[in-house]
Formats: structure tokens, C-alpha cells, sequence
């Protein structure tokens, strides 16, 4: 059955290109994306299968049923965009003014219609359920996954499987965990509030740029002396306003950043102490404090097993030497909400290609992808597709 996959994969390859480019031309950006929602709707019905819309929003869930019953697998496709003016000069560049495919979502969903279509022509030979779940607004939180889920998205769902496209890795390559693979990401504002006044007279102020300076380092304390070492958590403060001109002492300073973190304890110990530094820096200096903080995408957490299985359906497709197993990064992202629920995996298909210049990261203007990704993405999900629904 694989080689009749791969062939229909093969045959489907210039249409997912088509359909990348299309949807690279037409980005909408997160809980806006009506039209690429509706396109994915229309592309799913031609095949026959049975399609729900506006699912947790804008999300699109496909059930393609195979002749006999069996387990049910999901392949999960982000299609957001991000508010990024592209800088690529080719013939499929956004013909949206400041939008994007900046980071693979456009070919994450060619991936997914690929294989669709490539299913589709086995289906009488399949024994199970795929189930296609196209989600919105994965760029911006609270993101679309939990409102799908809450929606049925999930519903029967024994797996799920879903990749990125990764240009830090040159294409012919994947990248897989068996463990974290990302993290969870957590924002904080604090705002400090002083007595303002002249520059020239600072003993008349309370000033919010020296405390709020001081409040960076104390910040900066809580990993390395807070955090057990064997333990991970990144804090970073990425935003710092405070003042309009040189000679005036500000009232107010506000500092914004972020948190990144695995351990679901050092995360809310991490937001604790985040509190508590600001609470016991700011105050004790003579001013007056408040601290947002706000959690947002969880960790995601590859399944052992299944990523086995992944692992092993890759070499169906890629030499072994181009299949790595990676150390986890801080990056984050809402599919580790499915993987809360059932078991799955998320792993990071190779795209770059320095030769072709193909070399920017994603969230910059220049991204771009070695189009050979989506062959080989379509190609090592379809295999685990199949080794999952063939397992005793």
C-alpha cells in the first residue's frame, strides 16, 4: 500500500505546489482567514469528503472513511498568516499589503490537500478513519486549537500527527523528538508608577527608569538562581518604555516580556516569582507596581511511540543519516493542545536550500521554502498514516 501512496503523492506534487502558491498569494492573518477556510472547504468536498466548517471559528475538519472500520488518525495543517510585509521577488509573492505566509503555514495546508487527494484514491483499500483538521489562527493566542477541540475537532481521534516546515534544516531532512520538542510561552507587563519631575532635581522624584533598570537585573536573576539546573525556563524582557525627553523624570515605566519553560511546575513557579521580584524590587524603592501576567500556548510534548513510528516511517522516505533527533527548543506552539488530549507528534521537515537562497527563518520577509519539502512532508506523514492504521 505504500508504494501506491508514494506514487499518488508523486503524482499530486506539482498540484500542492500549485496550491501553495495560490494560497501564498492570499494570506489572511489569524481568526480572518474566511476565504483560505473556504477554499480548503471546497477543495476537501470535490474529493468526497465529509467537511465541517467554521469549527472553533474558522477551522475546517475533512473525514476521509476508509472501507473497513479501523483506528482513526488526524493530520493536523495550520493556514494563518503573519502580519509581515514579504520582501520575496517571485511570481507568487502576497498580493496583501503587510501579510505573509511567513512561517509554512501556506504549505503545511498543501501538505495536508495532497495527501487528501492521495488518500482518496486508496480508500476503498483503507481500514480506518483520517481525519483532515485545518486550523486557524495559530500565530496569535489564544490560538485555534482549543476553541477545535472544544468544537469536536478531536472526536474519535485516536492520533494525530502534524509538521512545520523548518529552514534552519536543509531540505531532505527531518527533525524529530521523542519528548518536548517545544515550549510553553508566557507574557508579562509590568507597569511601575513613580512621582515624575525635572531632571535636574531627581531627589524631588521618584524615578521609574532607575528602578525599572534595577527590576531588568532582578529579573534576570530568577533562571539561574530560582530554576533547578536540570531544569529549563528562558525569561527575556523585550520591551522597555519609559520617559519623551531628556530632561524630564518619568512617572511611569513599562516593561513587557516573555517566559519559556517545559515543566509544567517551573511555569507557574516562574510566574510566581516574577510577581514577587517585581513586588518586593519596585515597592521596596518607592514606588508602586502592577504585574500582568499572562499564559499562553502550554509545552508540546511528543508521544514516545508514535514518534517511533514516525521515526520508522521516515526511512521509508529519507536515507536514516537525514533523520535526527533534535534537543527541544523554546519555540512554541497551540498544537500542544491536541497533544494534551490523545497521543501525537510534531516534528520539523527540512526546507532550506542555500543554493537557491533559500535560507531565511521564518517570521522574516524573506522566508521562503525549498518546494521539494512538501513532497517529502506529504511523503512521511502518509507513510506513518498508514503503518498507524495497519498496527495490531
Amino acid at each position: 500500500m505504500k508504494s501506491k501512496i508514494f506514487k499518488y503523492i508523486e503524482e499530486s506534487y506539482q498540484e500542492m505546489i500549485k496550491i501553495r502558491r495560490h494560497l501564498h498569494m492570499y494570506p489572511e492573518l489569524s481568526f480572518q482567514e474566511k476565504e483560505t477556510a473556504q477554499f480548503i472547504a471546497d477543495y476537501q468536498r470535490e474529493l468526497g469528503l465529509d467537511v465541517r466548517t467554521e469549527v472553533g471559528g474558522n477551522g475546517v475538519v475533512a473525514t476521509l472513511k476508509g472501507k473497513k472500520p479501523g483506528k482513526t488518525v488526524a493530520i493536523r495543517a495550520d493556514f494563518d498568516a503573519l502580519p509581515i510585509q514579504e520582501e520575496n521577488d517571485v511570481p507568487y509573492k502576497s498580493t496583501v499589503d503587510g501579510v505573509m505566509h511567513a512561517c509554512g503555514h501556506d504549505a503545511h495546508t498543501a501538505i495536508a490537500l495532497g495527501l487528501s487527494k492521495s488518500f482518496s484514491q486508496i480508500k476503498d483499500q483503507l481500514s480506518g478513519t483520517i481525519v483532515f483538521i485545518h486550523q486557524h489562527a495559530e500565530e496569535q493566542d489564544p490560538g485555534g486549537a482549543q476553541a477545535m477541540i472544544a468544537d469536536g475537532a478531536l472526536e474519535g481521534v485516536d492520533v494525530i500527527f502534524a509538521t512545520h516546515m523548518e529552514n534552519y534544516l536543509e531540505v531532505d531532512q527531518i527533525w524529530h523528538s521523542y519528548d518536548y520538542i517545544l515550549g510553553a510561552s508566557d507574557d508579562f507587563k509590568i507597569t511601575i508608577e513613580g512621582v515624575g519631575g525635572h531632571g535636574a532635581f531627581p531627589q524631588d522624584t521618584t524615578d521609574v527608569i532607575q528602578i525599572g533598570s534595577q527590576l531588568v537585573n532582578q529579573l534576570h536573576q530568577i533562571v539561574s538562581r530560582k530554576v533547578d539546573p536540570l531544569k529549563s525556563a528562558v525569561l527575556t524582557v523585550g520591551s522597555f518604555h519609559a520617559g519623551h525627553t531628556t530632561n524630564v523624570i518619568s512617572n511611569q515605566a513599562i516593561l513587557e516580556g516573555t517566559v519559556r519553560s517545559f515543566d509544567d511546575d517551573v511555569r507557574i513557579q516562574m510566574s510566581e516569582w516574577v510577581k514577587q521580584v517585581a513586588d518586593y524590587t519596585v515597592k521596596g524603592l518607592g514606588a508602586d507596581v502592577t504585574v500582568q501576567y499572562d499564559f499562553g500556548y502550554p509545552a508540546t510534548k511528543n508521544d514516545a511511540r508514535v514518534n517511533e513510528r514516525l521515526v520508522q516511517a521516515a526511512k521509508d522516505v529519507l536515507p536514516e543519516a537525514n533523520i535526527h533527533e533534535m534537543k527541544p527548543n523554546m519555540g512554541a506552539e497551540d498544537f500542544a493542545y491536541f497533544t494534551r488530549k490523545i497521543p501525537g507528534v510534531y516534528f520539523f521537515t527540512g526546507s532550506a536550500n542555500k543554493n537557491k537562497g533559500l535560507i531565511y527563518p521564518y517570521h522574516h520577509p524573506k522566508f521562503d521554502i525549498d518546494e521539494k519539502a512538501l513532497l517529502n512532508g506529504a511523503k512521511v506523514i502518509g507513510s506513518a498514516v498508514i503503518d498507524y492504521l495497519n498496527e495490531s
